[in-house]
């Protein structure tokens, strides 16, 4: 997944994955250009995920977007 993928949809993919994990906040959501995995980084720490399951969520939050 391309910083493009992520930027161009991410406020759908961030009401998505908040609906999927209540507890995270825009602060934990906030999306900064090149800096992807301190963004996954803060929401293992939010949720106890993997980072595998991570990952698999946005690309589903990012490509149900493009569908």
């Amino acid at each position: 997944m391309n910083t493009l993928e992520i930027k161009g949809d991410w406020n759908i993919a961030k009401g998505k994955l908040k609906q999927k994990w209540a507890n995270l906040t825009d602060n934990d959501l906030e999306f900064v250009v090149g800096k992807n995995d301190e963004l996954f980084g803060r929401i293992q720490k939010c949720t106890g995920e993997s980072l595998e399951t991570i990952y698999k969520a946005v690309e589903e939050a990012i490509s149900s977007n493009n569908a």
